[in-house]
């Protein structure tokens, strides 16, 4: 299991540093249009170097499961970088939202340090108390399910007084909750309906309302997307594609998984929302990327059915 974890790594921090690279090197010639005002370049360059890099776990995982690739070499590979993608891009988006609320750099190293803290908190005791306390056949579902959204407030509350996102915080709660499969399954169970029927649409309702086709009303915003959605898909599609043909992959796989890691779906929009509410993103460029993630999305698919063709 050493190479794929090896090769995992490899292509992961790939699919992270190459279309950070290119991203930041785009915001320099979007900065001047489409930053926001008393937007920092800084701010608004390592921004759109984190919009380029995430990879959306959950609908590649979707994917994966739909063409009945999760149990094959592939999948496996494909689900493994992609956690790992996204894992790094929290913690990257988490560093880089403790940059832009301190303002200055002494209050930026205290809210990381603040951050570290809190991660070493939650992976450590509170995870060794949490298994302990669900290892326990005392506790009802209804016990359980109460304790876990417990601990999801409060963690979402304390990245949030931090100075970091609370989407942070419930990301790290869903992280250190136990590994065991009839606990899972049983809160999947348990909130599911909920979050797709009511919060998942309510989610893409705001982002709808947010995403201003109509002020991209000339030909050279047109231009400026393509480029962004260019940009996307050589750091992400041809990064991925390029570190998995190194790593010893073929090419079929390479581009495959490629295909997947261009994935971005609800985890881009999310970014991108954060982005919003920040004050990083004017309008145009936020529809701009809302457009680049859904195109890239509907991608997959289209994209590794021409590469089954041409094996």
């Amino acid at each position: 299991m050493q190479a794929p974890r090896r090769d995992a790594v490899i292509i992961s921090h790939a699919s992270i540093i190459i279309p950070y690279a290119l991203g930041m090197g785009l915001s320099y010639f979007l900065y001047d249009q489409f930053a926001p005002a008393n937007t920092p370049f800084l701010h608004f360059s390592l921004f759109m170097g984190i919009a380029m890099s995430i990879t959306a776990f959950p609908v590649l995982a979707r994917i994966l499961q739909e063409r009945g690739m999760t149990g094959t070499r592939l999948g496996v590979l494909a689900i493994t970088c992609a956690a790992a993608d996204d894992v790094t891009a929290w913690c990257i988006l988490a560093a880089l939202i403790a940059i832009i609320k301190a303002g200055t750099s002494m209050n930026a190293m205290f809210t990381i340090a603040l951050v570290v803290f809190y991660c070493l908190l939650m992976i450590f005791p509170v995870r060794m108390l949490l298994q302990k306390v669900f290892a326990s056949e005392r506790l009802s579902n209804r016990t359980m399910m109460a304790l876990v959204f417990v601990v999801l407030l409060l963690s979402a509350y304390m990245t949030e007084t931090i100075g970091i996102h609370a989407l942070f915080g419930a990301f790290m709660a869903g992280l250190i909750m136990p590994q065991d499969p009839v606990f899972r399954k049983m809160f999947i169970n348990k909130i599911e309906d909920v979050s797709i029927v009511l919060l998942l649409p309510i989610f893409f309702v705001l982002t709808g309302l947010r995403t201003q086709i109509g002020l991209l009303n000339e030909a050279n915003l047109w231009v400026s997307f393509g480029w962004i959605l260019l940009v996307a898909v050589m750091g992400k599609f041809g990064g991925s594609a390029i570190a998995a043909r190194v790593v010893g992959q073929n090419w079929k796989d390479s581009l495959s998984i490629g295909a997947l890691m261009n994935t971005r779906g609800l985890m881009e929009l999310v970014v991108l929302n954060i982005g919003y509410d920040l004050g990083i993103l004017s309008p145009q460029i936020f529809s701009m990327m809302v457009l680049m993630a859904l195109a890239t999305t509907f991608m997959t698919n289209p994209v590794l059915n021409w590469i089954e063709k041409r094996k």
